[in-house]
């Protein structure tokens, strides 16, 4: 078999019709993100599909430009979430990656960076320094689950109950979700993402996306928004006002979710990407999810080995200052700094 690698114009049916195909696909490999990406940040997305001596699809790569004077070029699969990469036929897949990585070296300095879940056969080397947390859930009836838990774990749950907080989901909830993640994002000392990220993905995905918050009172203290593929369901952000921490609204909202997911049929729980041993990590595997290594691949990028991070020394001055800002300046300014961190 040959195949030929063009940038894809064809329709999104298509497109979609193929990833859904595949059994690594995950739901950032849809062609509306593409859409997403282009309304929130305006970046180019040159994705790429291998299509074999009929025309056939056998292969489809999801790609995105970000390029900025003092966080570098980066050519993403798929920035500002946790899964991308190539999927399809062996060939078709080494055949997109070495495509790529042309595009990439086209522009001296550019970082190719694909997020994919499972192991891929390319001339790439792999990195592992993220994992996602999964867990299996019994389907229908979250009761065992709720047993099987650590005696701690429900405790705190029925210790926001008992403070009255309550959550509560649907499209409507974007507004609560923004409100507590933007505060979140300050105190973390990390940009936030635009609202029109989250409005764009609420009118492209109104069926995948998952809004909820927990509130106390009428105020919301805690977050999530997620999005169901398959049988699955990822937490891809989650939020929760510091202040109330002791009353355990972020256990409660998770708690929620997962009991919401389980009666919508969902068999796997996925808390979404976290830093192997860091504190992220350690709250969610005490809900019993096992970890899943990532699997994100890194090439051409000179000097520059992986996509910034807070962390990097480099921009550790950032967070620090960034914290001191009031939420209402940080969330002004945040979108036009995150759009060049993928």
């Amino acid at each position: 078999m040959t195949v030929t690698i063009e940038r894809y114009h064809g329709a999104p049916a298509e497109w979609n019709g193929f990833v859904r195909r595949q059994p690594d696909w995950t739901h950032f490999h849809l062609a509306e993100w593409r859409d997403v990406i282009a309304e929130a940040h305006g970046h180019d997305s040159p994705y790429l599909c291998a299509r074999d001596r009929e025309g056939e699809l056998r292969g489809v790569l999801p790609l995105v430009r970000v390029a900025s004077p003092v966080f570098g070029r980066y050519l993403v699969s798929m920035p500002y979430v946790n899964y991308g990469g190539p999927l399809g036929d062996p060939l078709a897949v080494r055949e997109l990656v070495r495509v790529a990585g042309d595009m990439a070296r086209e522009e001296p300095g550019t970082l190719l960076e694909l997020r994919s879940r499972s192991a891929l056969d390319v001339a790439l080397t792999p990195s592992h320094r993220k994992i996602t947390c999964v867990l299996n859930v019994p389907p229908g009836d979250p009761e065992p689950l709720w047993r099987a838990f650590d005696a701690n774990v429900r405790r705190r749950v029925r210790r926001a109950q008992k403070a009255g907080i309550a959550a509560a989901f649907g499209p409507e909830q974007l507004d609560a979700f923004y409100q507590v993640y933007a505060h979140h994002m300050r105190d973390l000392g990390t940009p936030a993402q635009p609202r029109a990220l989250f409005e764009s993905i609420r009118a492209h995905f109104p069926h995948d996306v998952t809004f909820g918050a927990a509130y106390l009172g009428a105020r919301p203290v805690a977050t999530i928004a997620g999005f169901r593929w398959g049988d699955e369901f990822e937490v891809t952000w989650a939020s929760a006002l510091v202040a109330y921490k002791e009353l355990a609204a972020n256990m409660l909202v998770y708690w929620a979710f997962i009991e919401r997911m389980i009666a919508e049929g969902v068999t796997r729980f996925n808390f979404g990407r976290c830093t192997p041993g860091g504190g992220t990590h350690r709250f969610k595997s005490q809900w019993g999810a096992v970890d899943e290594a990532l699997w994100w691949y890194e090439g051409n990028g000179g000097d520059r080995a992986t996509t910034p991070a807070p962390t990097d020394p480099a921009f550790a001055w950032g967070p620090r200052v960034w914290k001191r800002l009031p939420t209402a300046l940080a969330t002004a300014v945040g979108p036009s700094i995150v759009r060049y961190i993928p």
